[in-house]
């Protein structure tokens, strides 16, 4: 059984990940494969903004793990040939990491925060006047005596990134000019990143084994490109190095990643819901601790992608395994039990 750890259709990034998001990692909007709505507003948004020789405003992306909202924040930096830095919510722990940032920044600069919606509150009021005056109150002394100093900053933009949008605060989300959602990629298109991919890596990948991969890929660019990875990597050992559809087949079952792109973490749940708790419903708490999982990572990790495939379903009551979790598992139901 694969190590949890090394759960290869997360879509989480991994360690050894980075270098290969970074070689893979489209640099233009023209190279940007899905996200089309968006795609097309961010060419309008930004080539007004060149026009009028001003900063763009404030973006905010959400959505997901795995889809391109880092890949996205430096597109945007590379059409408008800024500095991007970078940085996190968790990593900003301090009033002054905070001003130390935004004073070494430039004119047009794009300041990318990920994970944004970590951001304590006490940094988050430090950034409401730099996000919409340009300027940075900084509290001097302590007591009766403690004064206020405003530094002018200059006009730059923050991209901010996050999977839990409902977790920013109000004001915050409303300093951003622009909020982009972007959703779990159409089949097609992740089979383009496939072949994009591939080209970049020189691997040789014909028509059937690229849709085999895209069929797994749980449509998250960032899995597919693992994956691609894997199956070379399998290709390279097992066979010859090149790939066809028997050795990319015989990959995924090592992998145990089945063609729906479900591996043993996923179907664990969904075999506790059905032959522990009788197809449910049940709550969270129950299937994380039969499944020795976190409740956060059955909700954030496992779930979204159960119930897009039309798997779960969330009732007032708790999680309900569908007829087509039961039909994909090879499982019958009782005839005492409520078809969903």
């Amino acid at each position: 059984m694969t190590d949890p750890i090394e759960r290869q259709i997360a879509p989480e990034e991994a360690a050894d990940d980075k270098t290969l998001d970074f070689t893979l990692r489209p640099k233009k909007i023209s190279e940007f494969i899905g996200q089309e709505n968006i795609k097309n507003n961010l060419r309008i948004f930004l080539e007004a903004a060149q026009k009028r020789q001003e900063p763009v405003e404030h973006v905010l992306l959400y959505g997901p793990p795995g889809l391109g909202k880092t890949t996205l924040a430096h597109v945007i930096g590379n059409e408008l040939g800024a500095n991007v830095r970078v940085t996190s919510g968790p990593a900003i722990e301090k009033s002054g990491d905070l001003a130390a940032i935004l004073t070494n920044l430039g004119k047009g600069d794009i300041l990318f925060i990920d994970e944004i919606h970590r951001l304590n509150k006490t940094i988050e009021e430090i950034l409401y006047p730099a996000m919409e005056d340009y300027a940075l109150d900084i509290i001097i002394g302590k007591g009766p005596s403690a004064r206020t100093l405003r530094l002018d900053l200059p006009h730059f933009t923050i991209i901010g990134a996050t999977t839990k949008i409902s977790l920013l605060s109000a004001p915050l989300r409303d300093r951003f000019g622009m909020t982009y959602h972007l959703d779990f990629y159409e089949p097609q298109d992740i089979k383009k990143i496939i072949e994009r991919s591939a080209g970049i890596l020189k691997i040789k990948l014909p028509s059937e084994p690229a849709d085999e991969i895209a069929k797994r890929s749980r449509r998250t660019p960032r899995v597919a490109n693992r994956l691609l990875k894997r199956v070379r990597d399998y290709c390279q050992v097992e066979g010859d190095g090149e790939i066809n559809l028997a050795y990319c087949r015989h990959a995924f079952k090592l992998l145990e990643v089945d063609e729906l792109g479900l591996d043993w973490v996923d179907r664990k749940i969904l075999e506790v819901i059905i032959d522990k708790f009788g197809g449910g419903p049940v709550g969270l708490s129950a299937i994380a601790a039969s499944t020795a999982e976190d409740i956060a990572t059955v909700e954030e990790v496992y779930e979204p992608y159960l119930m897009q495939l039309g798997f779960l379903d969330r009732t007032p009551r708790g999680r309900v395994a569908t007829e087509t979790a039961y039909k994909h598992l090879g499982k019958k139901k009782s005839g005492q039990e409520k078809l969903v």
